[in-house]
Formats: C-alpha cells, sequence, structure tokens
C-alpha cells in the first residue's frame, strides 16, 4: 500500500462531516447518530433481521430506504465503504445530468435542487456545491428517517429457498486510507441479515449476481435489438503518433496505454464498456492543498505515449492558448462543475482506458486492481505532465503548484470515494431497455419513472489503427447521441419489470440500479436522478410484496402505480401538455448543436449514418442539406439550411416524401 500522503494515523481520520472551513453546530441527535454510525463501523451486528434489507447507500439505496421505512417497513442499508451518497457524495452534482427537472418526481424532484444548497439565503449556483455537504444532508435524512447503516460490509453470498433470498451474507472489508476498496476482507461472513425483501442499489450489481440472477455485460451487437449504434464503434480522435516502443519498429511491441485491436467489425458485440473516472476536485491553495506523489509502482516509459502526444501537440497547435487547452485536457482533464471529468475530446486524458470491463463483472480483487489502478494512473500522469521535457515549461510550472483539494474528501487525502462506474453488470430483467425506448419508440404499461438523456458513452478502447496511409493511434466507443436532452428531447419510461428479475431466479429482489437494460439503453438511463427515482420506486414495491405476501413481480399493479402517484412520482409524458425542455429556453438549433447530437467520430461533419442515428424519422431530409452531395453535411450547408426554414416556413411540406 503506498505512504499516506496526508500523514493520516488512523484507519479512520478526523470525521469528515466536521471539516475545518465550516462550523457546524450538531444536535444532540445528530451527535448520537454519528455515534451510533461510528460505532457499526467497529462493531456491526453478526445477525439481523428485517422487512427489507437495501445493498449500499447510493442516493438510489437511501431513497429506497426512506421509500420502505415511510410505507411502516423495518429497513436496514449495508453499505461496503465509510461513507453515504455514492457519486453524489463523491463530485457529481445533483442537476448535473437532469436535463428535465419537469420529468422528475417523487423525493427526487424536491432533492434535486435542495442537496447541498444553505438551509438559509440565496442558493448556491452547482459549482459552488460541495459533496461534504451533500454527504451531510443524506446522513441527516437517514438520521430524520430512523434508518441505520452498516459500514464496510460487502456481499459474499446469498442462502436461498427455492427462488427467494433468504439471508445475504456480508464480510467485513474496510476501504484503505486513500477510498479505495481491498482486494481480501478483514473478517469473512461477518454479517447475517435476514430480510423478506432485499434491494440491490449498487453500481456494480453485485448483491444480483449473488442471488444467482442472470445479468449483461459489455456491449451488444447491433443486431440483437436492432440498435442502428450498438456494439463496435469507428475510432474517433485519430491521432498520427507511433504506437510501438521502439518507432517505426512493430516488432518492438506496443507502448503501454495503447492496445491491439481486437479486430471485431462495426457493429459486432464485444464485452467492453466506457472508461470510469474519478470526478476529483484540485487547488493551489496552500492550505488546502494535499500533494499528489508518484505511484509506488512509477515508471517514465509508461507514459511515453503521453509524451509523444503531447510533442505532437505542441508541433501542430500553433497557438500557445489552444496548446494550453488541449494540455489541461490530458491533466487534469475537462472541468465539468469545478470537479474535473474525463475530456473525451482528448486522444489521452485523466483516466485509463480498456480496463472497465475487468471490473464490471470482475471479483473483489479485480475490483480493487481496476479501482487501484485509476488512481495510480492519474497519479502518474500527473508526474510525468509535471516533469517532462516535451511539456511546455510553462505548464509544467503551472501544475505543478496543484494538488488535491482536502476540503471535499479530507478523510481520504482528497480522494473521492467513488470511482465513477459509469455502467457495470445489467439485470436480465422482463424488460429490456434499449435505444428504441430512448427514441420513444416504445409503449409501457407499468412505468416506475420517467428517463431523459442522450445516449452518452465514454471511449472503450485505445488502440493501434494502420490503413494504406500509416499507423495511428485512435480511441474507440466514445459518442453522445442526441446530447443531454436526448435525440428526441421527450423523456421515456423506466418499466417496473426492468428493475425485477426473472421469478424462477429470484422472488424478493429488487435493482434500482443496475436495472435491466441493453448497454445503448443503460448509457441514456444511467443517470443518478433516473437511480434516485427508481430507488424510491423500489422502497415502494417491496413493502407491497410484503404487504401483500407476494413476489415483487406479482404486486397488484393498480395498488402500486396508485402509491407511487401518492408519492408524487412522474409516470407518463404527454408532449401536447408537459414541457419540452428543462424549464429553459430550447437550444439552438446551429452547427454546433447538430454535432453535439451526431457527431460520432469527433471530425466536426456529419455523415448520412451519424445523422440517421442522432435524427432518426428525417432520413430524408440528409441529402436535402447536403448540398454538394459530398456525404457530409458541412457547417455552411447546415447554416444555409436554417436560413431556408426561416424563410420557408412551410418547408416540411414542401421537402418530405408523400406519405
Amino acid at each position: 500500500m503506498d505512504a499516506n500522503p496526508a500523514g493520516l494515523s488512523s484507519r479512520f481520520p478526523r470525521d469528515p462531516r466536521m471539516p475545518r472551513e465550516r462550523n457546524m453546530k450538531l444536535t444532540i441527535g445528530s451527535l448520537l447518530l454519528l455515534l451510533g454510525l461510528s460505532s457499526c463501523l467497529f462493531a456491526a451486528p453478526r445477525d439481523i433481521q428485517t422487512d427489507v434489507c437495501i445493498y449500499t447507500a447510493t442516493p438510489s439505496g437511501i431513497l429506497a430506504a426512506i421509500a420502505a421505512k415511510r410505507a411502516g417497513q423495518k429497513v436496514v442499508i449495508v453499505e461496503p465503504g465509510r461513507w453515504v451518497g455514492g457519486m453524489l457524495g463523491a463530485g457529481l452534482k445533483p442537476m448535473q445530468d437532469c436535463p428535465n427537472y419537469a420529468a422528475t418526481g417523487g423525493m427526487t424532484h424536491k432533492l434535486l435542487k435542495s442537496l447541498g444548497q444553505p438551509a438559509a439565503g440565496p442558493p448556491l449556483p452547482t459549482g459552488k456545491l460541495s459533496p461534504l455537504q451533500i454527504r451531510d444532508d443524506f446522513l441527516a435524512l437517514l438520521e430524520k428517517h430512523g434508518v441505520p447503516v452498516i459500514y464496510e460490509h460487502r456481499i459474499s453470498s446469498c442462502q436461498k429457498s427455492g427462488a427467494k433470498i433468504e439471508t445475504a451474507i456480508f464480510d467485513l472489508a474496510p476501504f484503505d486510507a486513500l477510498g479505495v476498496p481491498i482486494a481480501e476482507p478483514t473478517v469473512r461472513n461477518h454479517l447475517q441479515v435476514r430480510a423478506k425483501v432485499f434491494i440491490d442499489a449498487s453500481y456494480e450489481g453485485d448483491l444480483l449476481a449473488a442471488a444467482g440472477c442472470d445479468y449483461r455485460v459489455g456491449r451488444e451487437a447491433t443486431t440483437e435489438f436492432d440498435e442502428a449504434a450498438a456494439g463496435v464503434r469507428p475510432v474517433v480522435q485519430k491521432t498520427p503518433i507511433d504506437p510501438y516502443r521502439v518507432a517505426g519498429d512493430p516488432s518492438s511491441g506496443l507502448l503501454p496505454l495503447v492496445e491491439k485491436d481486437h479486430g471485431l467489425p462495426i457493429g459486432a458485440a464485444d464485452n467492453h464498456t466506457q472508461a470510469y473516472n474519478y470526478r476529483y476536485y484540485t487547488t493551489a491553495d496552500p492550505d488546502h492543498r494535499v500533494t499528489i506523489t508518484p505511484p509506488t509502482n512509477y515508471q517514465v516509459e509508461d507514459f511515453e505515449l503521453v509524451g509523444r502526444y503531447v510533442a505532437y501537440l505542441a508541433a501542430t497547435e500553433k497557438d500557445p492558448k489552444r496548446l494550453r487547452a488541449r494540455l489541461v485536457g490530458i491533466w487534469p482533464g475537462w472541468m465539468n462543475s469545478q470537479e474535473w471529468n474525463y475530456q473525451r475530446a482528448s486522444l489521452i486524458s485523466m483516466a485509463p482506458l480498456g480496463i472497465s470491463q475487468d471490473y464490471a463483472a470482475g471479483d473483489y480483487a479485480a475490483k480493487a486492481r481496476v479501482w487501484k489502478a485509476h488512481q495510480d494512473y492519474l497519479r502518474g500522469l500527473y508526474t510525468f505532465m509535471k516533469s517532462d521535457a516535451r511539456v511546455p515549461q510553462s505548464y509544467r510550472e503551472e501544475i505543478s503548484q496543484l494538488g488535491l483539494d482536502d476540503r471535499f474528501h479530507p478523510e481520504t487525502a482528497g480522494w473521492p470515494h467513488q470511482l465513477y462506474i459509469r455502467v457495470a453488470r445489467r439485470l436480465q430483467g422482463r424488460y429490456v431497455i434499449t435505444a428504441h425506448d430512448v427514441y420513444n419508440r416504445t409503449q409501457v404499461d407499468d412505468p416506475i419513472g420517467l428517463a431523459q438523456y442522450g445516449i452518452d458513452t465514454y471511449p472503450s478502447r485505445r488502440i493501434e489503427v494502420q490503413d494504406a496511409e500509416r499507423t495511428w493511434v485512435a480511441n474507440e466507443g466514445n459518442m453522445f447521441v442526441g446530447g443531454s436532452r436526448g435525440p428526441t428531447n421527450v423523456p421515456y419510461a423506466i418499466p417496473y419489470r426492468a428493475i425485477t428479475p426473472q421469478p424462477e431466479q429470484c422472488t424478493n429482489l429488487l435493482v434500482s440500479v443496475c436495472f435491466s437494460a441493453s448497454h445503448l439503453g443503460y448509457a441514456s438511463a444511467r443517470m443518478e436522478p433516473v437511480f434516485m427515482i427508481a430507488g424510491e420506486s423500489a422502497g415502494i414495491a417491496a413493502a407491497h410484496a410484503i404487504q401483500e405476501q407476494q413476489p415483487v413481480q406479482q404486486i397488484d399493479k393498480q395498488a402500486y402505480a396508485a402509491a407511487l402517484h401518492a408519492a408524487g412520482q412522474k409516470l407518463n409524458w404527454d408532449p401536447s401538455v408537459d414541457p419540452s425542455s428543462a424549464g429553459g429556453a430550447a437550444k439552438k438549433l446551429d452547427f454546433a448543436l447538430l454535432l453535439e447530437e451526431c457527431d460520432q467520430d469527433a471530425d466536426d461533419l456529419v455523415c448520412a449514418a451519424e445523422w440517421n442515428i442522432g435524427k432518426p424519422s428525417f432520413d430524408w431530409l440528409f441529402s436535402f442539406i447536403d448540398a454538394d452531395n459530398s456525404g457530409k453535411i458541412e457547417e455552411q450547408e447546415y447554416a444555409s439550411f436554417q436560413d431556408y426554414k426561416a424563410q420557408h416556413p412551410r418547408w416540411r411540406e414542401t421537402i418530405a416524401p408523400a406519405k
């Protein structure tokens, strides 16, 4: 294990809920809750019997617990880490992935705009929200509703009677001092929980797997669900840099950080999945800066590809401001809302590629290895960027002043406690959410909430690409179909069947995060507001299954729908009545928006295939806009089309083919 750069002497450093930048006054009740929760860390009861057991204190799990508790059930949350709030407590902001606030309901509708906000005074803008305060707010919710959380326990196995889980067994496995899960548990089979209904609210789907439910990982072929953008995708960020250890010599092998193409055709299925990364904070303030040290296994040769990429950028980008922006994209990344995120426009950014699939359905040793690899990669990349001579001196000096910011994650030396696991397992449930749902091509009669977002995947691989011209390095798997508002700007329903397993596999399990979806369907639905909505609906369903003494697949549909309505869940969307946007003006229909919706290979042009994916049902319009018949829509052509529409209000009737 690496030395602790913050000099922490205890496995449980000072309470993160009491940072030095705030003077928070605890009530007696708050203090008792914190003491109670802390005691769970050290002496979790070995045997627990409850009505509903929720696995993980993600936002989805917390809302599931509160919903079940409100319905009169006894609940307990078992959390693998020492923290609550999942990604919302680790840097992601509540409203960042909510393009249409009007499509949210239930507890989620209020929480999205209240989490992290001060109790009095003007609200903070998104960029000012602190993940530490968001964790405090979730703790306050748990205290208010009397929901106990048992920390540092991860699922080991399930004991079943037929298709029913009788007991879930958990290992004691504390995260390390830098917030990374460990490979081997401290104590095996340390906790047993007997419950009537279980809810898997984890990002990994480890409970559903332990319960014997079938699941998906990786990418389906285009043919499996007739999804045009499924499977292996065309490469992006194709860059003319040499990928070999000895430049020009293929026999020397590929450099680290680039892999050989597996050779599968566009549209084929494979086991790869999109990149993960930290959403982390940096600062130059010496009062809060934590030095980023090299990992123990750091070797400069491991980042030679980065050096060659930097040299390429320096040689081709003559504008100093643009060059600096490209370097920022490598490390620290893309400034999202004051926290750093992956810069998908860069060939190389702040997270490794090609290893997420090892985490998705891997055992705990694999998960620990991949999680640590992300942390070590980020530390190594920083070390390289501030020291390699190919990086302009001005930028080396600039980033040498930066370190992790301990104000947001003080108990783990500035490292977020949660890696952004964008997708892992996906339940093979009774309904599979696909791209057809995202495009509003389906009808659902058992909605539990609404989702709306584009089909958003980060790159899966960085590969060697050869053609008749030369050898290149490129990324594969990156796309953002439809932008944040989605390809139709209309929400779609999440069915109850998608959060319930096949009845022959498990009758008392609900899955509110790793629900049943294709790779593309999940790429749209995988947002925290949707997980929160699904969590509350799962908690309500759990209560109904217990009260009715029925399997979760057989609860009374009408009674359940009435309960969801009573909870304020938004279950249906009527475009003729409901607002079509997030409450503000719709985005201007310019070329930048077209690229956001359609440009999958990042070449700043839109070909016919990209148009048909991003603009479904408008295939007849492509040839009209493509005035020079080049097979690509360019910026001037799209601008001319917008002018034509302004001059011809009935343009659609003129151009569209007769039906």
